[in-house]
């Protein structure tokens, strides 16, 4: 004569259907973040062109230059003549492309003289920053 066996009743819970809510959840909040631009120190007012390229190569060195004639050297504060001196002491590292966002109100002649000592500093890729 043949038994059955009785089935015994599975009491565990099915977890897949709490994976699937869980991964939907976290899919929500990683598409809905706000994700902060950390690479703009300050605030400076940057001319505007038509025909400006978003560049999303990173460049070595980023130059700031405010509208009162600040300037920040990889966000540290530097004097005009400090400047070069920087520029020698990093000519010499494999960085060879800088960036420059200067405010509109500052006089073209300040950012001349900024690319000028970077191209005595042996950086020949300069770009210069506009919306």
């Amino acid at each position: 004569m043949r038994f059955r066996k009785e089935e015994e009743e599975n009491f565990g819970l099915d977890m897949t259907p709490m994976i699937d809510v869980v991964f939907l959840l976290l899919i929500f909040f990683m598409v809905s973040t706000v994700f902060v631009d950390f690479k703009r120190r300050m605030d400076l007012s940057l001319p505007t062109s038509k025909s400006s390229v978003l560049d999303e190569i990173p460049k070595n060195f980023e130059i700031e230059m405010t509208a009162d004639k600040q300037i920040f050297f990889d966000g540290k504060k530097v004097t005009l003549s400090s400047l070069e001196k920087v520029l020698r002491e990093s000519s010499k590292e494999e960085k060879k492309s800088a960036i420059i966002r200067a405010d509109k109100n500052l006089p073209y002649g300040d950012v001349i003289k900024v690319m000028g000592m970077l191209q005595s500093a042996s950086i020949p890729d300069i770009s210069v920053a506009v919306k």
